[in-house]
């Protein structure tokens, strides 16, 4: 065989199913090699959109997803997908087609050097030089994709080691991971510390999700009663109603969540990276805290916090040796009031559509188990505040590198691997025009995604702090010659429903929710509404800003207040 079909043979030795890109000339025999394999190509309508499909199934399988683009564009393409994947440690396998082994460095025709401009954002990568090659590199990619901290790999391959003659055959897979167990010394120093506390806060972040510890984690909240907080990535690994959630903490975090740690003696950082968005200006984070810091990567153990006791290795055993009792009973009442004290309030007194409501809504008549794709914006942190996820891998948005134009494509890798899921994506009228595109491979492949579209004709996160930060100064935000997003949506032959009053909610969820197939909600809001609470950059966690206490209408001017 050729080196392009001991490539798909190879992939199909590891368990590959689903991949999603886009042929080009430089990959060509690796497509024509796909004819009449067990693999089934989706065909996305950009690169990018092939990279993020990808990373739906990898965020709600823990499997390495895989995408393919030929050389030059096409491989320029996939780049931001796989810095995102990077950056939230997403094992991803990148495939992409090189100009022939001759014609590297001549500048020759769709020559692009993805090796030199993947470096920083893969764990990873490989240049073939020949056929022969391919057996033991695609087993090693899978491995380190998705080893230890995942993370995307890249394999370039050159035109002509895809056509070279080859004996070569598929080896055995690699599944080694690390499931060591913490340092003995470290856990004992970790035990006192929880024993003497009095007010621990338990912090979990995306990698609860990436070690699959979330039953871990729960038996360990329970065990110790600590109140829990969780990052933008980890929601979900305590769910959403469960009487120890806390909220999401930092910048758009809860008052209760930001107040239960600030006034905490004990942070037990569980799979966190401390990440400036959760603790605003870092030396005034928890500033009484003692930290437990569990995490499988060593690099990030003392990387930004100094920790009090360091357990590295696998997050469900180090969870498991502490899951003790502690005396914090006093505390969880005092942050339980906190709770109370400051639960979200959805009776705005106003016509037209407040979002926290339309989600809180959408939340509880959707399937408990239905997958919520967000973009990246304000409709991302309404998501995370509103939505009560049961389990962290249904939960799936661009965190560290914020990326608009996630969302859509996401939920395609996620619908084209859970075809019986409820799949819902949820975008602003920025971020669905990133890769609004990708409605068609909806169509094609008649995927019963649901496209819920916030839209407030503008850009509104950044709307949001010209505003508060810029004396209200708008610069380049304006989005009001947005097209009619539900006749985008037809004209695409996809269903679709459009709304702009608070009384057409409930009816429109309800025709939303009971769509067989693709089907998008498009929800005009006023242009003024903002997130609150919100600590303004470079500001401790104890100076959140929220709104004046009343408004009649959602265009009245809010003056933020410290609080």
């Amino acid at each position: 065989m050729n080196g392009a079909e001991l490539l798909i043979r190879c992939l199909e030795n590891e368990g590959v199913r689903h991949i999603w890109g886009y042929p080009g000339g430089a990959i060509m025999p690796v497509y024509d090699a796909l004819l009449g394999s067990s693999i089934r190509h989706y065909l996305t309508r950009h690169e990018q959109g092939a990279a993020f499909a990808a990373q739906g199934l990898a965020r709600t399988t823990g499997k390495p997803g895989v995408c393919m683009a030929t050389s030059g564009p096409g491989a320029t393409n996939l780049v931001t997908g796989i810095a995102d994947a990077m950056m939230d440690s997403v094992p991803m396998v990148a495939i992409t087609g090189q100009v022939p082994s001759a014609m590297l460095g001549t500048d020759a025709f769709q020559e692009a050097d993805v090796i030199g401009m993947t470096l920083p954002f893969v764990k990873h990568s490989w240049q073939l030089e020949s056929a022969d090659e391919i057996p033991e590199v695609v087993r090693d990619a899978f491995q380190i994709a998705g080893s230890g901290r995942p993370g995307p790999v890249l394999i370039d391959v050159p035109k002509d080691v895809q056509l070279a003659l080859t004996t070569g055959e598929p080896l055995a897979c690699d599944s080694r991971n690390d499931e060591s167990a913490p340092d003995a010394v470290e856990v004992a120093r970790a035990r006192d510390l929880l024993w003497h506390s009095e007010r621990p806060v338990i912090y979990a972040g995306g990698g609860v999700r990436i070690a699959g510890a979330w039953n871990e984690l729960r038996a360990f909240a329970e065990a110790t009663g600590a109140p829990v907080v969780h990052t933008l990535q980890g929601l979900g690994g305590v769910p959403g109603d469960h009487p120890q959630f806390v909220g999401m903490l930092g910048m758009h975090g809860s008052r209760a969540a930001n107040m239960a740690v600030q006034e905490s003696d004990l942070l037990i950082a569980v799979g966190a990276r401390f990440d400036d968005r959760v603790t605003g200006k870092l030396d005034t984070f928890a500033p009484g805290a003692s930290v437990i810091h569990m995490d499988v990567d060593a690099a990030e153990l003392g990387k930004l916090r100094r920790p009090h006791a360091s357990l590295k290795g696998c997050l469900r055993r180090s969870l498991a040796a502490l899951a003790e009792p502690t005396q914090c009973a006093p505390w969880r009442a005092r942050v339980d009031a906190w709770k109370t004290e400051h639960a979200s309030r959805y009776d705005a007194p106003f016509d037209s559509i407040y979002a926290p409501r339309l989600l809180r809504d959408l939340c509880e008549a959707a399937p408990r188990d239905a997958y919520v794709c967000c973009d990246v914006g304000q409709h991302q942190m309404w998501v995370a505040q509103h939505w009560k996820f049961a389990d962290p891998r249904r939960h799936l948005t661009s965190g560290g590198l914020g990326t608009m134009g996630f969302g859509l494509p996401a939920a395609i890798g996620v619908k084209t691997t859970h075809s019986d899921a409820t799949v819902i994506c949820v975008s602003g009228d920025g971020s669905i025009m990133m890769n609004i595109q990708e409605l068609a491979t909806l169509r094609r492949y008649g995927l019963g995604v649901k496209l819920l579209v916030i839209d407030n004709s503008a850009l509104g996160m950044v709307r949001q702090w010209q505003e508060l930060f810029f004396n209200g100064r708008e610069s380049e935000v304006d989005l009001s010659d947005n097209p009619d997003f539900a006749e985008v949506a037809r004209a695409f032959g996809i269903e679709a429903i459009g709304i702009d009053r608070a009384d057409q909610v409930p009816d429109a969820i309800e025709a939303f929710l009971a769509a067989e197939g693709p089907v998008m909600l498009h929800a005009r809001i006023d242009r003024a509404a903002n997130v609150w609470p919100l600590v303004p950059p470079g500001a401790s966690n104890s100076d959140m800003l929220e709104p004046t206490a009343t408004a009649t209408e959602p265009d009245e001017r809010l003056e933020p207040q410290s609080v």
